[in-house]
């Protein structure tokens, strides 16, 4: 599915990751944080981790941009001082893009970043949660993942990838993941990366700023169109950044239901799946996208995202007055979203 390294670029990230192992230095999670006053708040469910060695790991790979833009620096202590600062009383963390183009070094990686999630989470238990990353598109190794990150470490969900190497999430080839996270009734996150080199444009614009929206909806048609929705109820996804252009199209794309052969296949209906699913606020906390979202789903479907550092501190200050000056939620809804409908889902983050 994916471009493999080439052998210098191999044997430099097993060297690297032999060196940290045997140092114990990799993923080293020792935070410098002074007790932080922890204001009852808002959960960012849509919060990235950047830790040193994932960044080093990134660059050894030739991969120092994710969305068209460059890989920010990040720490601990920014996160707890961004979310002081913004009342968000706590954050479940993801990593956007583990696989390092050979499947035993990308489970190997994996392991460790799941790993340094679990001593964050451990470390600051009612700040952080986790989504566990997968080393797709090994789907034997993500089982196996997903038995060490959820039952081992206790992680709080799974994020996984619009799209593995131009195949969609709801392809064939992932269905016995997704058999296995609906047994669990497991949460997953879904976040955009770049599509595939045959769906870029020749324009000169961050893939992040039009491509990772439209990703989103590939993503989320073929989830519904596969049967895959259909056939894992119990699963609980939360989109992000307002579903893309999910909401805009939402008829659109439910028109296709009426073709005979994929009637079986969408029994509830298209809308119906996508008012089942959660989406979060990052960058997408104006009137245009709120105004389209909250006529497909009901406020408490709708959850605060952030999407920092990739959106930095004062985007994440623009998106809360963004959704404090919207006029469609009343104040019982702003609750919902800021915090009320991310307990639900995370209950063990209550006080």
């Amino acid at each position: 599915m994916q471009k493999s390294l080439t052998r210098r670029s191999f044997l430099k990230l097993v060297s690297f990751f032999s060196m940290a192992a045997a140092t114990g230095a990799i993923f080293s999670c020792k935070p410098k944080e002074n007790p932080a006053t922890l204001v009852l708040g808002r959960i960012d469910v849509h919060h990235h981790i950047l830790p040193p060695d994932y960044i080093a790991a990134m660059k050894r790979i030739g991969k120092n941009v994710i969305g068209g833009a460059e890989i920010p620096n990040w720490s601990i202590q920014n996160s707890l001082s961004v979310m002081d600062n913004y009342k968000i009383a706590a954050a479940i963390t993801s990593m956007p893009f583990v696989y390092l183009g050979d499947l035993p070094l990308s489970a190997d990686f994996a392991r460790r970043c799941n790993d340094f999630s679990a001593r964050l989470v451990s470390d600051h238990p009612k700040r952080f949660g986790s989504f566990a990353v997968l080393p797709l598109p090994d789907v034997e190794a993500s089982l196996r993942e997903i038995e060490h990150a959820l039952d081992k470490l206790k992680l709080d969900g799974i994020v996984l990838p619009t799209n593995v190497g131009g195949y969609y999430l709801g392809a064939p080839e992932f269905d016995e993941l997704f058999s296995e996270l609906n047994r669990r009734k497991e949460i997953v996150f879904i976040h955009p990366i770049d599509p595939p080199r045959e769906a870029f444009s020749d324009l000169k614009l961050p893939t992040s700023l039009i491509e990772f929206v439209f990703d989103t909806t590939r993503a989320i048609a073929n989830l519904i169109y596969s049967g895959t929705l259909e056939r894992c109820p119990d699963i609980q996804f939360i989109v992000s950044h307002a579903g893309g252009t999910v909401p805009y199209l939402a008829w659109r794309i439910s028109l296709l239901q009426y073709k005979w052969e994929m009637k079986k296949k969408v029994p509830q209906g298209v809308i119906n799946y996508l008012k089942y699913l959660y989406y979060d606020t990052a960058l997408s906390a104006s009137p245009y996208a709120l105004r389209s979202l909250q006529e497909l789903v009901d406020p408490s479907h709708i959850l605060f995202g952030s999407d920092y550092p990739f959106a930095p501190d004062l985007l994440t200050s623009v998106s809360i007055k963004g959704l404090k000056n919207y006029d469609g939620f009343d104040e019982q809804a702003l609750k919902a979203i800021d915090h009320g409908n991310a307990l639900k889902l995370f209950p063990r983050l209550r006080l």
